[in-house]
This record gives structure tokens, C-alpha cells and sequence, in this order.
């Protein structure tokens, strides 16, 4: 005998979800004969079908068929029922206003601070993606040097690109960048404007990367090498509301540009900006005019000045088509056997290098979990308090289900509860993103919009506040919702509740976090003074500096002058910024250099006075005497000695370029870029001719006239050129700008998380005293001491903080050493750092409580033993 049909299991199990207690029996009952019935005359397949769309009816709600009216009540989503969640919502807010406002608070701040997080993550991750083919351009790079010196260089040859598409079909096109150096004083009438943001670019730029002529002629922008594109916030700098094509820019007063063409600005978010564009043919002719070696833009392979980007065609193998670029290189130039081609995707320029390697997305990264983190506390807070409220409510639950609420009511009432309070501190959260943007676009060097047109910001907000929402509403309700009459009128869930091992997990990986962040703030502090504390190898207090255009020709008579100056103390030249010394070769040579053995060196120009000036220490040798022989000697760093493996450096030969000299000087190493590099190989050589950059030593106190002195001897050799300089100091911090930012934004966050830590702290403190009142007072009659109240009260907490500190410990460890790993000179980690991160949450969480803790030990016991 076969089994009887049975409906299906799931289908029942939604009606017990959905309705009361004393309607089910009847409803399961009428269900199960029309599915009987309904197996019989069609099958049992779409008899349960059909039950499942019966029960699914009943629910959204829909009449069921056999007995209509019978069973029906309002939808657990109708107008009625949605007011009457709001208002009983409204009345537990209101009449829990002390819990509410710390709910809401933490969760307003969780909300601000996590979105603000997001919104610097998005900007960084939106870097280059917005070019319409930025998938299939690529920037061509190369590994370049051997041994210690190799290293990838993000600029190129000329000749590569124009080779490479002509030779070779996976390349559509390519565009080649130069820095504009040449031109630089531009004047329309009388508006004189120092540009420092044009470029150089082949015309194929605006169609590789899609910028549209909003004037101009798109297939012809640069009619001749005198032309010149704008942005349109630039055309507006010079010309206002007059129509800028076919205007005259005047340049350094030999040259001038006409406008050809006007595009849009570069995003912020673009790797490529510029204010002007000029015709990479003007460049070439400029650089090539004097040239006595015979090289052309076309057989130049030995400059690399040009940052190159090549769009290829769809399903290109980029490693088969870098080893083609590297056969063409070396058939052009047998010698390079060193270098590797590299092809590096757009969007991966700003947050990766070209080998795949991590850069700023290290950064990205460690932020997009700080925000999560804190969004997480936030909702920890209010899962605590909303379980640990629970024993509160668990009689009200009961009476709502004895009088016949269903379990899906009761779950969607708690839901609203939630999303009422959630509504609240989204507005008011969005309203401080609003407050706080233009302060937060300065700490964090940003220029974020809070653009509520953009659906990328709805969607980012929107998906944030869901997420939050969701991950701390469920939960509660389905606990809350879940009590079993007889057994919570009986008070028989309040073990249960007060033990609730899940809410102590969520205090422990609350503080686990604090202390995260407490120990990674002491850490990245600690690395930012050591980089400012480091000896560097030079002395920099005090000095300014600047390019002297055409004060170089007079720089003997500048400086006797100068060091008649009330202020000044020292002046000298150089070819470059020592901070930050840009320049590089690898076309070096020296008596035992190795058969394809490449040293790269970073060369600088100096005078005689450059070393005493800064103080820079010689181990071995003496510096330049001024004199004419100098051209004929060079001085090295330690690590040029050590690189080359050169024994007793003075009087050997070294070869800087096509010109052999001789080493009179070691210099110690000096820190000449960010602590993140290591100390490269440098050589200094003496060139007058190239030392365009002067250098100032004040008295620090005297510095304002100081520069009015320099000042006024600008104006005489350039009259028609502001004057701008630059102290020594400035120029070092901004090597770490981007670190500073996030140190500080890092401080902000932690300090975030931390508050709203403890803001669930008090809650929960407060919680336990209330429900402990009687507790407390029958302690105080039997003689128990105030002091030995708050230890009962704070142990527990200060139990599940010391925990969640021997959980971050090791964590922490682990992800500071990781950030710590980019520097090449780097702090120690010390146990005490984590010890003081730990004993101070813990110092934190004890104040915390503390308050809670003595207002209840001090309470009248009477009072106490009223209480309900």
C-alpha cells in the first residue's frame, strides 16, 4: 500500500512562521483536505504546487480559495500594520530615550565615519577607470639595470612607440608625454600666469584617451608646432568669457603660442594632468636642433624622457608583445641587454607598479577595513544592547503572543524598531558627512563632492546604511521573536539572556579592534617622528632654495651680495633639488666594472662650497676647490664605492657619461628621497653651466629679510618672473605628505572606533546595574563595601576587554610589521607598544564603567530593594 500524499514540509513550516497560535490548527487543517482533494484529481507534483501557492497567498495576503474571509487578517505589510510598527516603534524609542540616544549616536558615528572611509576608498579605486578604453591602454614600462640596481623606470625612448606600431599589429596606437620644462612664463595682455602643469603630447592623445575638442579641430588640434591646447579652466584664467581660438599666448617673450583647441579639465581622479598641451613635435624639434651626435627622435635610444601609452588590440598577449618591444630595442641598441619591457594597464597605475607589485592599494586596503571595522562596532553595540534588553521585553513579547500576534509580526515590528532608529541616524550622519566633508578634503588631501546626483554616491551610501542595517537588525529580532509564551512569563528565559555567551563574543572582538587600531596609531606616529628625527646625512635648517633662470649667468656677483645681507649665512649651487634628487644614469664605467654590469647613479652638479654648506661629512678625500681642474674630478657616496667594488677610491679613474675623471672625494651617504628607498649610488661632478639651482642659509630668526634680499635680486635679473622658493624643511615633508595624511586620518579613525566602543560599554554597564539593582541592595544591608560593588559590577567587562587584548595583540603585530615592511628604514616593534595599547583600552573601558558602577554601589538600598 503506497503512502498517503503529503504537502510539503517547508509550506507548513512558513504558516507557523506567519500565523497566531490559535488560527493555525484551523487554517493546516482546510489546507491539507484541499491538497488531499487536489492530489487525488491532478497529482500529487501539482498538488503541492499548488499548496505552495496557497500558502504564498495567504501570506502576501490572497484569499483562500475554499473558504473565503475565513482566515484572513491584515498583511503583515499593509498600510495598518506598517502604522501601527511605526508607532509602537516611535513609543519604545521614546520611552528608552537614554538606550535610543546611545544607539543612535554610535550608530550616527559608525555611519559618518565608515561612509566618509568609503567615499576616500572610491576615489581611489575610480583612478583612470572612467577613460571609455582605458581597459585596452597600457603604459609602457621597463626594468632597466642589474644586480642591486635594478630597478623599473616609467618613462621610455622615443623611437619605441612609432617602431612598435608600425612593426607590429597588436598596437593600434600610441601616445608619448614630456614634461614641459622649456616654457613656463605664458602672458595674454596683462595677465602673466607662471604655468607649471603643460605638457608635451603627440596628437593621438585626445583619441586614445578619448578627450574631445569642445573647440577645435579634433583631427588636426596642433595645425603647426606653434599651437597649443587648453583646458577650459585655463582658457577662462586668460581669456574670460572672450572666445579663446585663434588667441596669442606669449611666451618667456621669444615665443608664442596660438589656441587651437579647448578640452574638458582632467578629472582628479586622472593620472594624466595637464592645464596645456603642446605639440610633441615642438619638443623634438627643440631638443634635436643642437644636437652633434647625429641622434634623432627617430635612432634616440638612450633618453628616457617620455612616459608612453600604447592601445592594443583585444586579446593581446602583453608579455609576448614586451619581449617583441625589447627584440626591437636591442636591434637599435645591441648594449641594453639589461632592460625589460613592462606593459602596465591603466587602471592599475595608481594603486599597483608594473611588475604586480602593491602600491597604494596597501593603503586602500587597510582603510576599506578600518571602515568595516567600524561599522561593524556600531552594530555591535546595538546587537549587545538589543539582546541584553531582551530579559526587559521578554513579558511584553509574551502577552503580544498570547493575545494573538504571530511570530512574523513580532519579527517585523523589531525590524521597523531598527530601521526607525537606523532612518534617524542616517539622516543625521549624512548631515555631518555634509558639515565635515571640507575639513575631511583637507586632511585627507582629497577634493571629494557629496554629489547627491551621482548614483554612485546613493549607491555607496544606500548599500552601506543596507548592510549595516540588516547585519544588526536580524539578530535581535529573531530572539526577540522567538520567546515561547508560558516559559518568559515564568521568567525562565532570564538564565538564558543574562549568560548569552554571543554578546560577550561581540564585547571581545569589539575591544579586540580598539586595540587594533590603538597599537597601529602609536606604531605609524612612531615611524612618522623617526623619519623626521633621522639623521639624514645633511643639514637642511633653515635653507631655502629656488632655480635662478637668469640669475645664473651672474651667480658670483648674486652671491657676494647676498652674503652682505643681514640673515644670510651661507649660499651655494647645485644642478638639483637634494632632497629629492630626480635625475638618474646608468652610463657609468670604472677600472674592474664587469661585462654587462649596470650602475645606476643619481648626478648632480655642485660647487666648491655644496658639502660644507650642508654640512655633509667626506670619509675620504676633499671636496671641489673651484678651480678648472674640477671638471676633471668627481666625489662619490659609499654605496657608489661599495656598488662598484672600488678599493682606496681616491685617485681611480670613474667615467661619468663620455667623460673618464678622477674620484678626489667619498662622501658619507645622505638621504636624497623618501626613507621608503634605499641610499642609491651618487656622484657629484663640477659643471657650472648645469647648476641652475641656489640655496640660501638663513639665521632662522632673520629669514623674512632674508628673502626679501633674495627677492630683490630676483627682480633684477628676472623682472618679469615671480619669484617663488622653497625651505629645505617643506620640501622634506612633502616626501611624506601622503603618509601624514594617513597617520592623521588613522588617529581620526581609531579615536572613532574607540569611542564608539565604549559607548556600548556604557550601555551594557548600564543594562547590568539596572537589572542587578536589587542585587545590590541586599548586598549593601548584608555589609558588602562600595569599593567591593563596583568590582562585582566591572569584573566581568574588564574580563572579556583583557580578552579581546590577547587577541589583538598578535594581530596587530602581524599587520604593523606588514605596513612597516615599505620603508626602508624602519622603527623596531617593541612588546611595550602593545602593552600600553592594551593597558589603555583597558584603562578606558574601566572609566567607562566606572560612573555606572559607583551611581549604582551608592544608590539607598531601600530604594534599591523596591525596585522591580
Amino acid at each position: 500500500m503506497s503512502p498517503s500524499p503529503q504537502p510539503p514540509r517547508w509550506a507548513d513550516r512558513l504558516l507557523e512562521w506567519f500565523v497566531a497560535p490559535h488560527r493555525l490548527e484551523a487554517l493546516q487543517g482546510d489546507l491539507h483536505e484541499e491538497f488531499t482533494w487536489q492530489a487525488e484529481r491532478i497529482g500529487e507534483r501539482r498538488a503541492r504546487w499548488r499548496y505552495w501557492r496557497d500558502v504564498l497567498g495567504f501570506v502576501r495576503p490572497y484569499v483562500i480559495k475554499r473558504n473565503p474571509g475565513a482566515y484572513t487578517s491584515p498583511s503583515l505589510l499593509s498600510p495598518v500594520m506598517l502604522r501601527n510598527y511605526l508607532k509602537t516603534a516611535w513609543r519604545s524609542l521614546v520611552s528608552n530615550r537614554f538606550y535610543s540616544l546611545i544607539n543612535m549616536t554610535g550608530l550616527t558615528a559608525g555611519l559618518a565615519v565608515g561612509i566618509l572611509i568609503l567615499l576616500w576608498v572610491q576615489d581611489e579605486l575610480s583612478f583612470d577607470r572612467f577613460y571609455p578604453k582605458a581597459d585596452a591602454i597600457y603604459r609602457l614600462e621597463n626594468w632597466a639595470g642589474t644586480g642591486d640596481s635594478r630597478q623599473i623606470w616609467t618613462t621610455t625612448v622615443a623611437p619605441i612607440a612609432e617602431m612598435g606600431k608600425r612593426e607590429l599589429p597588436e598596437i593600434k596606437e600610441g601616445v608619448r608625454l614630456a614634461h614641459n620644462s622649456s616654457f613656463t612664463l605664458f602672458k595674454y595682455r596683462d595677465k602673466v600666469i607662471n604655468e607649471e602643469h603643460t605638457t608635451f603630447a603627440d596628437p593621438s592623445l585626445f583619441s586614445v584617451f578619448d578627450l574631445p575638442l569642445l573647440q577645435g579641430n579634433p583631427a588636426n588640434p596642433f595645425p603647426d608646432n606653434q599651437s597649443i591646447v587648453l583646458t577650459e579652466s585655463t582658457a577662462r584664467r586668460y581669456f574670460g568669457s572672450e572666445s579663446p581660438l585663434g588667441k596669442v599666448l606669449t611666451v618667456d617673450k621669444t615665443n608664442a603660442f596660438r589656441v587651437s583647441g579647448i578640452i574638458r579639465d582632467f578629472p582628479r581622479n586622472s593620472s594624466i594632468q595637464a592645464d596645456m598641451v603642446l605639440p610633441m613635435a615642438l619638443w623634438f624639434d627643440t631638443m634635436y636642433r643642437t644636437q652633434a651626435d647625429g641622434l634623432t627622435r627617430d635612432n634616440d635610444f638612450r633618453t628616457f624622457n617620455y612616459q608612453t601609452y600604447l592601445l592594443l588590440q583585444p586579446g593581446t598577449s602583453v608579455e609576448r608583445l614586451a619581449n617583441k618591444l625589447r627584440t626591437i630595442h636591442l636591434r637599435n641598441k645591441p648594449d641594453d641587454t639589461d632592460l625589460t619591457y613592462l606593459l602596465q594597464p591603466l587602471p592599475d597605475m595608481h594603486l599597483y607598479r608594473a611588475d604586480g607589485s602593491v602600491g597604494g592599494i596597501e593603503t586602500v586596503r587597510m582603510f576599506s577595513i578600518i571602515a568595516l571595522l567600524i561599522l561593524a562596532i556600531a552594530c555591535i553595540n546595538y546587537v549587545n544592547l538589543a539582546t541584553a534588553r531582551a530579559l526587559l521585553r521578554s513579558k511584553e513579547i509574551s502577552m503580544r503572543k498570547i493575545v494573538g500576534a504571530a511570530r512574523g509580526q513580532l519579527f517585523l515590528q523589531f525590524l521597523v524598531e531598527t530601521a526607525l532608529l537606523f532612518t534617524l541616524a542616517a539622516v543625521v550622519a549624512i548631515g555631518l558627512i555634509y558639515a565635515l566633508l571640507p575639513l575631511y578634503n583637507e586632511v585627507s588631501g582629497k577634493a571629494l563632492v557629496l554629489d547627491f546626483t551621482d548614483s554612485s554616491i546613493w549607491l555607496l551610501i544606500g548599500a552601506t546604511i543596507t548592510s549595516t542595517l540588516l547585519a544588526s537588525s536580524i539578530y535581535p529580532a529573531l530572539l526577540l521573536s522567538s520567546f515561547e509564551p508560558l516559559k518568559a512569563l515564568k521568567g525562565r528565559v532570564a538564565g538564558r539572556l543574562s549568560e548569552a555567551v554571543f554578546r560577550k563574543a561581540l564585547v571581545v572582538v569589539q575591544f579586540a579592534v580598539s586595540v587594533i587600531l590603538i597599537a597601529g596609531t602609536f606604531i605609524i606616529s612612531n615611524q612618522l617622528d623617526y623619519i623626521r628625527s633621522k639623521e639624514l646625512g645633511y643639514d637642511k635648517t633653515h635653507v631655502f632654495g629656488f632655480f635662478m633662470r637668469d640669475m645664473s649667468a651672474h651667480y658670483e656677483a648674486v652671491k657676494a651680495d647676498l652674503l652682505k645681507q643681514p640673515g644670510i649665512t651661507a649660499v651655494t649651487r647645485a644642478s638639483a633639488n637634494i632632497v629629492n634628487l630626480d635625475g638618474q644614469t646608468g652610463d657609468n664605467a670604472w677600472d674592474g666594472k664587469q661585462p654587462g654590469e649596470t650602475m645606476f647613479m643619481r648626478p648632480v652638479a655642485i660647487d666648491k662650497d655644496f658639502t660644507a654648506f650642508f654640512n655633509m661629512k667626506l670619509v675620504a678625500g676633499t671636496s671641489f676647490t673651484g678651480t678648472p681642474a674640477d671638471s676633471l674630478h668627481v666625489i662619490l657616496n659609499e654605496t657608489a664605492v661599495k656598488t662598484a667594488r672600488i678599493r682606496n677610491p681616491i685617485g681611480k679613474r670613474f667615467r661619468l657619461w663620455k667623460r673618464w675623471g678622477t674620484i678626489v672625494g667619498v662622501v658619507k651617504d645622505f638621504h636624497f628621497a623618501s626613507m621608503r628607498q634605499k641610499i642609491e649610488p651618487a656622484i657629484f661632478f663640477y659643471q657650472p653651466d648645469e647648476m641652475g639651482a641656489i640655496y640660501v642659509k638663513t639665521t632662522g630668526n632673520q629669514a623674512e629679510q632674508a628673502i626679501a634680499a633674495v627677492q630683490r635680486s630676483w627682480t633684477r635679473y628676472n623682472a618679469d618672473f615671480p619669484f617663488s622658493y622653497t625651505f629645505l624643511d617643506d620640501s622634506f615633508n612633502s616626501l611624506y605628505r601622503a603618509e601624514q595624511q594617513s597617520g592623521l586620518l588613522f588617529n581620526v579613525f581609531a579615536s572613532m572606533a574607540i569611542l564608539i566602543s565604549c559607548l556600548g560599554l556604557l550601555g551594557l554597564a548600564t543594562y547590568t546595574a539596572q537589572v542587578r539593582t536589587r542585587e545590590i541592595g541586599v548586598r549593601k544591608v548584608l555589609g558588602a563595601s562600595v569599593l567591593g560593588i563596583i568590582q562585582l559590577l566591572a569584573k566581568d567587562f574588564i574580563k572579556l576587554v583583557l580578552i579581546g587584548v590577547l587577541i589583538a595583540v598578535p594581530v596587530a603585530w602581524w599587520a604593523m610589521s606588514q605596513w612597516l615592511q615599505s620603508f626602508a628604514y624602519r622603527i623596531d616593534l617593541h612588546w611595550w607598544v602593545f602593552a600600553g595599547a592594551g593597558l589603555l583600552a583597558m584603562l578606558i573601558a574601566l572609566l567607562t564603567v566606572s560612573y555606572q558602577s559607583i551611581r549604582a554601589a551608592l544608590m539607598d538600598p531601600v530604594r534599591s530593594l523596591r525596585t522591580e
